[in-house]
């Protein structure tokens, strides 16, 4: 098959299943191997940015997924109805990041971390489809385990969890001396 027919193929494929597809499923779909049908995809999305097109390809974690580029919004909600904007409070991208640095981890570990209860924000954060649940713990009362979704790693623009940003060294210990302190004046009181 010629390059542009694969390509079209691709684009019909992303554009129909609109959620991200695995590559090896795209691959297998064109019969073609991985790496090329990489390279084509990447082509394509080379392609997109050049025409300066309304769409682009993103990858996210070894897939693919056919979306309007996001300068287009202010033309999308003039025609569809405004979308609900989720607002994500102090408390539940705390909760969230915890989920994504420790995952998989449970309610009580997020509780331990954070100091208070959890349950409002990780049933928010589920709600938004940011979190989902993994399984259940092997330990006493089977507790949920819970991880970052598809869709986390979407929001914030993150092709996998391997490129979350890291900490570093002294910042760790700063915040670890800060929560020290905090944990002492709240014994003393």
């Amino acid at each position: 098959m010629r390059t542009k027919q694969l390509e079209s193929i691709i684009e019909a494929i992303l554009f129909t299943m609109g959620d991200s597809v695995e590559v090896s499923k795209i691959a297998s779909a064109i019969e073609q191997d991985v790496p090329t049908t990489e390279k084509l995809i990447h082509n394509m999305m080379d392609k997109y940015q050049k025409e300066e097109r309304g769409i682009r390809i993103i990858e996210l974690d070894h897939a693919y997924q056919l979306c309007s580029k996001p300068e287009m919004y202010e033309y999308l909600i003039r025609i569809a109805k405004q979308p609900k904007k989720y607002v994500l409070t102090d408390v539940m991208l705390e909760t969230l990041s915890i989920i994504a640095y420790r995952q998989p981890i449970t309610k009580l570990e997020i509780e331990k971390i954070r100091g208070v209860k959890s349950d409002h924000a990780v049933n928010k954060l589920i709600e938004y489809n940011l979190v989902c649940e993994l399984g259940r713990l092997d330990a006493p009362g089977r507790p949920l385990l819970f991880g970052t979704t598809e869709e986390f790693l979407r929001r914030f623009s993150v092709h996998s969890l391997d490129d979350l940003p890291g900490i570093e060294p002294e910042k760790l210990e700063t915040f670890k001396e800060e929560a020290e302190d905090e944990a002492q004046i709240r014994l003393n009181i």
